[in-house]
């Protein structure tokens, strides 16, 4: 391989690399708030609970492993600030657009995400980076989420916190434990491929 064609080959990853810490922090937070959204979109209504069985905590799981806190929780301001603004990242609900669906009954999760993934981020980065480690810190993000969402349900649709657990909670343990072993299983592959850092 002759230099010049070794240089036409080096040169966009070297422009990558020396892309602006900001340009590249930018395109990871849209690219996670776009994962976020399909994720998200991937979503069946229940009947009985004004909640919708959701991949939007899988991305939440998932970001907070492989982010820093503070990534991660921009990653999910952004999705939030884009569902306020109007733009169809949320889970397709009968609540319209914008801030009455970011303040609707799903609203204590939504709220929720951008503390879990910070949460879980600070934790993984401060215990091993195995499969386990990966699963508890995931589940104790999850665990946030849930716990935010079955509150605010209760706050919002005035009934007992016991009530608003049998409908934003008990639904969605079993579905929830495989997402947590999924996200667990993809950081702690990918944690093994790259260094460990703070």
């Amino acid at each position: 391989m002759s230099k010049g064609t070794a240089a036409i080959l080096v040169s966009p990853m070297t422009a990558v690399a020396k892309a602006p810490v900001w340009l590249r922090r930018s395109g990871i937070v849209l690219a996670g708030s776009a994962f976020a959204a399909l994720c998200a979109h991937l979503s069946l209504p229940l009947f009985f609970t004004p909640v919708p069985l959701s991949l939007a905590p899988f991305a939440v799981l998932v970001l907070g492993l492989v982010l820093s806190p503070r990534m991660a929780a921009a990653t999910f301001a952004a999705y939030l600030a884009e569902g306020a603004a109007g733009l169809p990242v949320f889970s397709p609900s009968p609540v319209s657009g914008g801030l009455a669906h970011l303040f609707g009954p799903t609203g204590g999760y939504l709220l929720a995400y951008p503390l879990a993934a910070a949460l879980i981020s600070f934790l993984f980065r401060r215990v091993g980076r195995g499969y386990i480690s990966a699963f508890a810190c995931a589940a104790a993000g999850d665990l946030l989420i849930l716990t935010c969402g079955a509150l605010w349900l209760a706050a919002f649709t005035h009934i007992a916190v016991m009530q608003a657990t049998a409908l934003a909670v008990l639904p969605f343990l079993a579905g929830d434990a495989l997402k947590i072993a999924a996200a667990a299983a993809v950081a702690s592959g990918a944690a093994r491929l790259r260094p460990r850092t703070a």
